[in-house]
């Protein structure tokens, strides 16, 4: 009878229905069924007829889990492909390699899974490495290749670097490389990292003329560097000059020739994003007189939460039993986990909530403070939407963030209809914010042309016919103004047609081949990115190659081990 009714339904026909066990008729129209993914597996009802309430269980509670149909599993499953055994590993004479290849794998496999240099002369990894067959098998190709991977590696010290400055470089083409990660010694005062940053750059033969900008935070440091020497008038400021510089004889000239020069400066827009929500729309909501009480006691009952959950494992285990999610711990360095962490709290039913808070002795969430959390992860959606394509990092260019900014803008603004008065001014507030911290980026010369010789925007962001002509305006001066030496046939057509031409090919970056100058113009102002999260990435590689077991490991090894993981390569690399 069980059978029968279950056969009759439209779950058992359905192609996820292996994920559920059937329990028991509910009634007439209605089956019980258990889910089999669940730690602790409940009942669900389902239609006969429609299996809606068990798809939407499978993408709100296991959205995680890669779900395959019933007639997949059925064939793999019998074909035995795909399935959980171990493969053994065979050494067959027909797929011997040459001595070289050997020489290039091992070194690979030291860096890629950041082992100890030592792991060459380990007996057992010798062992190894001897089984595999060689067309001229001798260990000499295995030492010679640790002689290379330790001749750049050697002169180490004994003292860990606490303090680090990195450079990485990017180019429009090739890609990016990390240059250095090295120990910051001395204060770091403006014009001792503007001397830092010169030699690095004299090290590698990176000229003026070769480097189009320098990304950094928002540090005082680092805006009074390029500040005092970057060469140039910056963009969109006016420089004043001083009388007595212009009186100083040739010999105080001569002295003077021996300064740092530095390229043009851009700030990191993930920093500057990050600051204007922890300063401008924090010190707004603290001290509006309407947001204030109900802003400062939402985010208490939820840090309440976050520590509750994260100390006890009892509080833990009653929350996926309430809410079916653990909740997200923000951390301070990054707004985005704060973000993620309020939105999963509105993700919950408030009853849910205020059961929980019971629970856990905690204050009950009420109506007006839910309401506030809700209002303010919908207002600050676009907010991280901006910040997670800014800190892209290899197809993120400088022309990304003026369109970025505008459309971040544009739907902010959009937010202000049906908010409570405890959120209505919090759109304008942003946006205000925006606009001043990105004065000197928004509308310039640079992030204009950077993002019109993108092909995935041209004009297509901008709306105001009147932007549209002086964006267009400003390509083709820039397009008159590239030298004139090259062959005729790498610039068939003048200026004005070409850039016509160019705003009507199709949005793929293969059209900029079809389009030489503009492709100069591209490759020059979309050389930086929007923002310094590439070095970031390699600080936190850094830790994993400063484990506690290489707690001697000197400034110049760390240094060079860093950059031979991050750039994953050993041979025929010039910085090394």
């Amino acid at each position: 009878m069980k059978a029968a009714a279950e056969s009759d339904s439209t779950f058992a026909r359905w192609a996820y229905a292996h994920y559920f066990q059937f329990d028991r008729d509910k009634d007439t129209n209605n089956l019980i069924v258990k889910c089999t993914l669940c730690v602790k597996p409940k009942d669900l009802s389902t239609s006969r007829n429609s299996t809606s309430n068990l798809t939407k269980h499978l993408a709100r509670c296991h959205a995680n889990i890669k779900l395959v149909t019933k007639k997949r599993k059925q064939t793999e499953d019998e074909s035995g492909e795909k399935t959980a055994k171990q493969q053994k590993l065979t050494f067959s004479h027909s797929a011997m390699l040459e001595p070289r290849e050997v020489r290039r794998l091992v070194p690979e496999y030291v860096v890629e899974d950041m082992l100890p240099l030592s792991t060459g002369e380990s007996p057992s990894f010798r062992n190894i490495v001897s089984k595999i067959p060689v067309q001229a098998s001798n260990d000499t190709g295995i030492n010679k290749n640790k002689t290379n991977l330790k001749g750049p590696l050697k002169n180490s010290n004994t003292c860990p670097p606490p303090l680090i400055f990195g450079v990485q470089i990017t180019e429009a083409t090739s890609g990016k490389a990390a240059i250095a990660c090295k120990q910051f010694r001395g204060r770091h005062t403006f014009d001792q990292i503007a001397a830092e940053i010169e030699e690095i750059f004299s090290e590698y033969g990176l000229t003026h003329d070769k480097v189009t900008a320098c990304v950094t935070d928002n540090g005082t440091n680092f805006v009074k560097c390029f500040k005092e020497y970057q060469y140039g008038e910056a963009e969109g400021e006016v420089e004043l000059t001083d009388l007595q510089s212009v009186l100083l004889t040739a010999e105080e000239e001569d002295a003077q020739a021996g300064l740092c020069v530095l390229p043009p400066h851009h700030r990191c827009a993930a920093h500057t994003l990050n600051l204007i929500v922890n300063n401008e729309v924090d010190k707004w909501l603290a001290t509006n007189p309407v947001s204030r009480v109900v802003y400062r006691n939402a985010t208490a009952k939820c840090s309440a939460l976050w520590t509750k959950t994260s100390r006890s494992t009892v509080a833990s285990d009653c929350l996926e039993e309430v809410g079916e999610k653990k909740l997200i711990v923000p951390t301070v360095t990054r707004w985005n986990k704060f973000y993620d962490a309020y939105a999963r709290i509105t993700e919950m039913p408030l009853t849910n909530i205020n059961n929980l808070c019971t629970q856990f002795q905690i204050k009950c969430m009420n109506d007006r403070e839910y309401q506030f959390l809700k209002e303010y992860c919908a207002i600050m959606k676009p907010f991280t939407v901006a910040l997670d394509i800014l800190q892209g990092e290899d197809t993120c260019f400088y022309g990304t963030l003026q369109p970025t900014i505008e459309v971040l803008m544009a739907k902010t603004l959009a937010m202000r209809n049906g908010l409570s008065p405890m959120t209505n001014g919090l759109p304008e507030v942003i946006v205000g914010a925006i606009k001043t911290r990105f004065a000197a980026t928004i509308d310039s010369k640079a992030a204009l042309l950077a993002s019109v010789s993108l092909p995935k925007f041209k004009l297509r962001w901008v709306k105001e016919e009147t932007k549209r002509d002086h964006i267009t305006f400003l390509l083709t001066t820039e397009c008159r103004s590239l030298p004139t030496e090259e062959p005729a046939a790498l610039m068939p057509d003048a200026p004005q047609p070409a850039i016509t031409s160019y705003l009507n090919s199709a949005p793929v970056m293969e059209s900029l081949h079809q389009f030489p100058r503009i492709k100069r113009i591209a490759l020059r102002y979309n050389a930086p990115t929007p923002s310094s999260a590439p070095v970031e990435r390699l600080f936190s590689l850094g830790s994993l190659v400063l484990t506690p077991k290489r707690n001697r490991l000197g400034d110049g090894r760390f240094q060079r081990l860093l950059l031979l993981r991050y750039n994953s390569c050993i041979e025929h690399r010039k910085i090394y």
